[in-house]
């Protein structure tokens, strides 16, 4: 098992998982974070402090296409460990449907 970030982060990128990870598996996109599935050690300690609740386990059904997002993106991401603020229309995107279709970026962010 391992976490994965999910469509309600898109747009909305808070960071506050990135500070509690023991690990710093969590890259950075442009308008979305993602954790690299070969470095998280299954601890949890993300999940509960993402706002949006955009952190999942593996295990939860049709998180297929997530596992898949992290994984590719980890590999070419830079490395976060440190919280930046949030986008200032974050709250505006927390919760819209089908952000990955309209919205997702597959370009970097400027990571740590």
């Amino acid at each position: 098992m391992t976490y994965v970030v999910t469509e309600n982060c898109i747009k909305c990128k808070y960071m506050d998982c990135v500070e509690v990870c023991p690990v710093d598996c969590f890259y950075e996109g442009e308008n979305m974070l993602v954790i690299h599935p070969d470095e998280c050690i299954d601890c949890g300690v993300c999940e509960p402090e993402c706002p949006a609740d955009a952190i999942k386990p593996d295990t939860e059904p049709a998180l297929e296409k997530w596992l898949e997002v992290n994984a590719e993106h980890a590999k070419s991401w830079p490395n976060i460990t440190q919280k930046k603020d949030a986008p200032a229309d974050a709250k505006e995107f927390d919760g819209v449907e089908g952000k990955f279709a309209k919205y997702f970026s597959p370009n970097p962010g400027s990571g740590d």
